[in-house]
């Protein structure tokens, strides 16, 4: 394990306050222009559709055919009632949860123009430290679980969107049955294999291809519509309150299937940074929303024709001729929606490795133009792995809507629950008007999820256990991390003295020209690699810059707050601290933050084409102490593996980087 680990990401307090830069601008990324506020160009809004709208876009593939799946261990009758009642639910599930939720209201919560439960999270972290907050603390912790239930959702979704696609093939030719799942495997293989490509060229395509998208299914459910447009009045509240109400047995157990309308809600507040707040409120309302409506409507409709219809009303709405075709889109339309949510997935990952939740991830970054679009190897694999898993051993996307259900509803409610807080004390909203706000919508989410909990033992056990093993690693390593911090500072000892005895000569040393950068963690101790080459080669080099890393709560530092330099109290040493800020959503590149530097704050000119890069390589051996269950420490050793090399995260020139070893006991 090669120190530092992700230095100065547990002490920063970050100074940039929450939503500081306009919401509805993407912070760094080329989709809006930084000049964009009061109009959204049209552009943006075709991008937004292309990226953001994949996985709820492609809902309608699967979620009636869910609900009345006569294989479902609590199936639902098919009758003119429970038709016109679960249709209404879904309209008003996706109004309530979506509309009202995520894009009136939790949209607004943004982090410096980025959104997201990681920025969430940012935002109760900089209040928890600043305040003392116990609920902000607990409340971080529950959220870092909402993102754990992200990393099973990104799971999943490749796996029943593309399987719910190919699955058309039956319709078509019900001989072709057979080689659904071949098929299915081979895309997903084709789909993780090309992402360190990036998906800059393929983005440009995404857009229309989802307008497309939108447009026939709002076409296809027209012509459903048409031929009974008494599904119509499910457009009233009263239907899905009347179901509730008077079929709760049969209701009840709907919801678990009914919740599949709202998968990929969370990707409209994630992307938010890229497209900006406007551009995704418009593509919903004005396109996608009326397109899904549509499309739910015209296939109770279908089903109210002929209750056979319940085996793949989405297909059955097109006539024969056009069934083919419609496989062909809906197979690229849950393409784009698996392409939103891994690149979702990467975004996470990286995002809790700077925050000190995971350990330093390699990332690349695949775009020269869009920040946001990051390659991070380690979890693409683990994805093709577990999605491939999945698809072979659930063979079909009503088995895995079980599964599907649990991973949404869970994060859904902990978004929820996670805005109302920040809510309250980012604009001091009424504590009435929060409670009342509150309970209306976490008692939608909780009745969801108290659905879902009935199919715990056919599938919805599956991201809970992908959501506990993840949460169980992540928490483990923030406090391994801890751990490991206390002891490096009990083995470092203070920075400051440490210079004091060079200036007195108390330390004796060689001053030998060039520029030495030592990394570290912070100003309070001396880095490993100093001292050892201070008291074991009695040498330290004419200009000495001791560089820590600060991860800030905000996506990105302004370039004239990068830098802070310390001259450790003597200005004449040739030694000081440098303190590199950068946003979680950026890669600290080193060299260049100390190109920015003035050499009048440095004590001189720093040769950065020769300088030598230190690190510290830090050996993990499990101690006696009881520091943490013994089953946390081998978990923390092994997770420490994955660290990404330091001198590439880092940016430093590996022909220039010298590391000197040393071990700790955890």
């Amino acid at each position: 394990m090669t120190e530092p680990q992700q230095p100065g990401t547990e002490d920063t307090p970050g100074t940039s306050g929450a939503g500081a830069s306009d919401p509805d601008v993407g912070a760094g990324t080329a989709h809006p222009s930084p000049n964009l506020h009061d109009t959204v160009k049209l552009a943006v809004v075709v991008g937004a559709l292309g990226v953001v709208f994949g996985d709820i876009g492609t809902s309608p593939i699967y979620t009636l055919q869910t609900v009345f799946n006569p294989e479902d261990p609590h199936p639902v009758p098919v009758s003119n009632d429970n038709v016109f009642g679960v249709v209404s639910l879904i309209f008003w599930s996706v109004m309530i949860i979506v509309t009202v939720t995520y894009v009136l209201l939790a949209m607004r919560a943004d982090n410096d123009g980025e959104g997201g439960i990681m920025a969430l999270i940012t935002q109760l972290r900089r209040w928890g430290s600043q305040t003392g907050a116990r609920a902000a603390v607990v409340l971080a912790a529950v959220g870092i679980f909402g993102a754990s239930l992200f990393f099973g959702d990104s799971m999943i979704t490749p796996a029943i969107s593309v399987l719910s696609a190919v699955e058309g093939l039956k319709v078509v030719e019900p001989s072709l049955g057979q080689y659904v799942v071949p098929i299915t495997a081979v895309i997903i293989i084709v789909l993780f294999l090309v992402q360190r490509r990036g998906t800059e060229a393929v983005g440009r395509v995404f857009g229309p291809v989802m307008i497309a998208w939108f447009t026939v299914i709002g076409v296809c459910g027209v012509t459903g519509i048409v031929e009974h447009p008494g599904i119509l009045k499910a457009l009233s509240p009263t239907y899905a309150l009347g179901f509730l109400a008077g079929h709760f047995h049969i209701a009840f157990f709907a919801l678990a299937a009914i919740v599949l309308s709202v998968t990929g809600a969370e990707a409209l507040y994630a992307d938010m940074g890229h497209f900006g707040r406007r551009a995704i409120t418009r593509g919903w309302l004005l396109l996608v929303l009326p397109a899904c409506t549509l499309s739910y409507f015209g296939q109770g409709a279908l089903i109210l024709k002929d209750e056979a219809n319940i085996s793949s009303p989405f297909f059955l709405l097109v006539p024969d001729w056009g069934r083919l075709p419609l496989v062909l889109l809906a197979t690229a339309a849950t393409v784009i929606a698996s392409q939103a949510v891994i690149t979702g997935a990467y975004s996470v990952a990286s995002q809790a490795a700077q925050l000190g939740y995971l350990p330093r991830l390699r990332v690349q970054h695949t775009s020269a133009t869009t920040i946001g679009q990051i390659y991070v190897p380690w979890i693409n694999w683990l994805l093709l792995v577990s999605v491939l898993t999945l698809i072979f051993a659930f063979r079909s996307s009503a088995a895995l809507a079980y599964a599907f259900g649990m991973a949404v509803t869970g994060t859904i409610t902990i978004m929820t629950l996670l805005f109302f807080y920040v809510a309250r004390h980012r604009w001091n909203i009424p504590r009435w008007l929060i409670g009342i706000g509150a309970t209306l919508l976490l008692s939608v989410d909780m009745l969801f999820v108290a659905a879902n909990l009935t199919k715990l033992v056919h599938g919805a056990w599956l991201p809970l256990l992908i959501a506990v093993t993840a949460f169980t690693i992540m928490t483990t390593w923030q406090r391994g991390r801890a751990v490991v911090t206390a002891e490096r500072e009990r083995t470092e000892g203070p920075l400051q003295e440490f210079v004091d005895q060079l200036r007195s000569g108390a330390l004796r040393a060689t001053t030998v020209p060039g520029t030495a950068i030592f990394l570290n963690r912070g100003n309070v101790t001396a880095p490993l690699a100093l001292r050892a080459n201070v008291e074991h080669n009695q040498v330290r080099h004419e200009h000495v810059v001791i560089v820590s890393i600060e991860t800030e709560p905000v996506p990105r530092v302004a370039g004239d707050r990068r830098a802070v330099v310390d001259d450790l109290g003597y200005g004449d040493d040739g030694i000081t601290h440098v303190t590199a800020r950068f946003g979680y959503m950026e890669t600290p590149d080193v060299p260049a933050a100390l190109a920015t530097l003035d050499p009048a704050d440095t004590e001189g000119l720093l040769d950065l084409e020769n300088a030598s890069y230190f690190l510290s390589k830090i050996e993990l051996r499990r101690g006696p102490e009881n520091t943490m269950a013994g089953w946390r420490k081998h978990l923390f050793i092994a997770t420490s593996h994955i660290t990404a090399d330091a001198a590439e995260f880092f940016n430093l020139p590996r022909d220039r980087t010298l590391i000197i070893g040393s071990h700790i006991e955890v």
